[in-house]
């Protein structure tokens, strides 16, 4: 049996989770969290063979909560469950550590395949990033603006254009306003933008985000 660890900021999706896994009768779900501070407090408590972990919690940065994870269970498979569009997120959170990674718009088949072959010390990756990737060989090497961004100028660039404001980002990640403020200054000029509304209409025209977001 397989034991899995859920974390996740909806109570709703945990649930759903921890039933299409327990139905597969392949899995035994032994712990759950719903923010950052949490999820690392349960990963140190309980041992697990597999973590299927959001990008969104509460409290931390999902990519830098990844590392920190691994650096501290580097025995714990890492499979990525998000809303956060596969092209924009996937490299930076294998470059973190994951071991696979998956939208939350799979459907449960795939959830319980990307499990089992992360948990067997494979890496998983949907077909349809597959062949995102393939086709990106044959696309010229220069960085596009937000490529230039660190993983969390690209969280915060995300959220600002998403509509959050300074106070907003602020308080989900928790950071200062001061902080934010500066990662903005930051973000418009590595990405040579003059101003927050040319972010948006940037990750409009890059199709950063899911439509759902």
């Amino acid at each position: 049996m397989t034991n899995v660890l859920i974390a996740d900021d909806h109570e709703l999706v945990r649930e759903g989770l921890h039933r299409i896994l327990l139905n597969s009768r392949r899995f035994d779900v032994v712990g759950e969290a719903g923010d950052g501070p949490g999820t690392l407090e349960l990963v140190r408590s309980i041992p697990a063979h597999v973590l299927v972990l959001d990008l969104s919690l509460p409290g931390r940065n999902g990519l830098d909560l990844l590392r920190q994870i691994r650096k501290e269970r580097p025995d714990l498979r890492i499979l990525v469950l998000t809303m956060q569009a596969e092209q924009q997120y996937a490299v930076r959170a294998f470059k973190a550590g994951a071991a696979g990674y998956l939208t939350k718009a799979c459907a449960a088949s795939e959830l319980l395949a990307a499990v089992s072959k992360v948990a067997s010390g494979g890496v998983y990756v949907s077909i349809s990033m597959a062949e995102q990737y393939a086709q990106r060989l044959y696309e010229p090497a220069s960085a596009l603006p937000h490529q230039r961004l660190s993983d969390r100028e690209f969280d915060v660039f995300r959220r600002i254009a998403s509509g959050g404001t300074i106070t907003e980002i602020a308080k989900d990640l928790c950071l200062s306003a001061k902080t934010v403020s500066t990662y903005k200054a930051r973000i418009l000029e590595k990405m040579q933008m003059p101003h927050e509304a040319a972010l948006v209409r940037y990750a409009v025209n890059q199709k950063l985000f899911d439509e759902d977001e």
